[in-house]
């Protein structure tokens, strides 16, 4: 995938899937210590441990459309490529959480990407699941919650117009935390 925001659209993709009825996503870059984290977490129905295990390879899949399954390899590749880490904790009845970690400076880490548009993808897809963003850099944070969409909103979070809002709202915030910082 050419940016990360894809693998976090794919993953979060997952959890829904697997009924989550809410979705974290964390996506934090400390510059002093040079590393990227992303983390997915959901309250789904998880993964059963031989499955958890195997996962990662691009042949284990549930899917019944194709046999391959590319998302959770991916992620993996890209994570280790640039010199982090890749790790999923999960148990059935449980959720899942995904986190990954970049070399931020390395020359072989993707893109972070378009996280707005990620998150509004995800709620226009699921739009019963609740999701949190959490954005930081150098500890400087945005938060976006659902929640407190739906509170001033109602349930009509998926129109068009709210979309667009929220999209536009969280590339804003997450502009003024980066300030021009490539991630």
């Amino acid at each position: 995938m050419d940016e990360l925001a894809l693998n976090i659209l794919d993953i979060a993709c997952n959890s829904t899937k697997a009924g989550a009825s809410s979705v974290e996503i964390d996506v934090i870059a400390d510059r002093p210590a040079d590393k990227l984290t992303i983390r997915i977490a959901d309250n789904g129905k998880g993964m059963e441990p031989d499955f958890a295990a195997r996962v990662a390879d691009p042949f284990t899949t549930t899917r019944t459309t194709r046999k391959v399954g590319m998302g959770i390899p991916l992620f993996k590749m890209a994570a280790e490529m640039s010199g982090g880490e890749f790790s999923i904790d999960t148990a059935p009845g449980r959720g899942t959480v995904v986190t990954a970690t970049f070399g931020l400076s390395h020359v072989d880490r993707t893109p972070l990407g378009d996280l707005a548009s990620t998150v509004t993808t995800l709620i226009g897809g699921a739009p019963s699941t609740e999701f949190k963003l959490r954005f930081a850099l150098d500890g400087e944070e945005y938060v976006f919650d659902t929640r407190e969409v739906r509170a001033a909103v109602g349930d009509d979070i998926d129109d068009a117009e709210t979309l667009a809002f929220i999209g536009d709202m969280i590339q804003e915030n997450i502009d003024n935390i980066k300030k021009g910082v490539y991630i």
